[in-house]
């Protein structure tokens, strides 16, 4: 498993140097955050490095040599059906594997496509790039083209001054990634290319294919499903680690219960939330 350490001013130059070193994208990577660095001094002279780690993940290392082997065996097959174009196919130049983590990553949901499907992209409006939802506009479409994932990117600012993204086109769920952690990394970067050198800060939230709210309807049914069997069994259940963003769902939706009550334990990345009876 290849892992290196990549360190720069901000969060977002230490992945994008780390990417550019392993010759990968955003989503051919785990990212484990070693240092944040020196929180709102992005950009100025003192402030300590932000440090992180990237892993390739195992799937991309077996793609790799999967496509390797299947261009060879193709090559060879070409070699003894048809000769005299092996010269030619020598000074062809050389093919490169095309990495697939990402579609192996999400065998599931290409099995029920069809093979001609095709992303329609949907028109958007194209942001000011001086303000915040204009900054997180631009910083995906270029993420998104060199992750070469064609989607739309929709931005705008809410009433009370929140920037929230939308993604249109990402059919094979390549930017959500295993529960979601593909979009809450693509999130978190998002959010510290807005807020670099701003003293105000503005939450940013990124979505596709309306991945937020059918995560959020299925840990509400998991919260009621598990409430239930707290109930039941008259024992604590213990669910299993999620970021803070789930976390807070599974509170919300059962903070009406007359029965149970949550709260979290452990530690990050660890830390997942306990229902007890009341």
């Amino acid at each position: 498993m290849k892992s290196i350490e990549s360190s720069a001013k901000t969060m977002e130059e230490a992945v994008t140097q780390g990417l550019e070193k392993l010759g990968v994208s955003l989503g051919d990577v785990t990212i484990d955050i070693i240092d944040e660095g020196s929180k709102g001094l992005f950009g100025l002279l003192g402030g300590k490095p932000a440090r992180v780690r990237l892993t390739v993940k195992d799937s991309m290392e077996d793609a790799d040599i999967l496509s390797t082997l299947s261009l060879q065996n193709e090559d060879s097959d070409a070699r003894q059906e048809n000769k005299p174009r092996e010269k030619a196919a020598k000074a062809a130049p050389a093919v490169k594997p095309v990495k697939t983590a990402e579609s192996a990553a999400m065998k599931n949901e290409q099995a029920s496509m069809s093979d001609t499907e095709v992303p329609v992209l949907s028109e958007v409006i194209m942001c000011d790039p001086e303000t915040a939802a204009g900054k997180a506009q631009h910083f995906l479409m270029d993420v998104t083209r060199l992750m070469s994932v064609s989607v739309s990117v929709a931005a705008h600012t809410d009433e009370e001054g929140n920037v929230r993204v939308d993604m249109h086109g990402d059919t094979l769920g390549i930017l959500i990634g295993r529960r979601g952690e593909t979009l809450d990394a693509l999130q978190y970067l998002t959010s510290l290319n807005v807020n670099r050198g701003q003293e105000a800060y503005t939450r940013v939230t990124i979505d596709t294919e309306n991945y937020r709210s059918k995560r959020e309807e299925a840990l509400t049914r998991l919260a009621n499903r598990m409430a239930n069997r707290a109930v039941k069994t008259g024992r604590k259940v213990v669910l299993e680690p999620m970021n803070p963003y789930e976390r807070r769902i599974l509170h919300s939706a059962l903070q009406q219960n007359d029965a149970v009550t949550t709260h979290s334990e452990g530690d990050e990345p660890n830390r997942h939330v306990v229902i007890t009876l009341k």
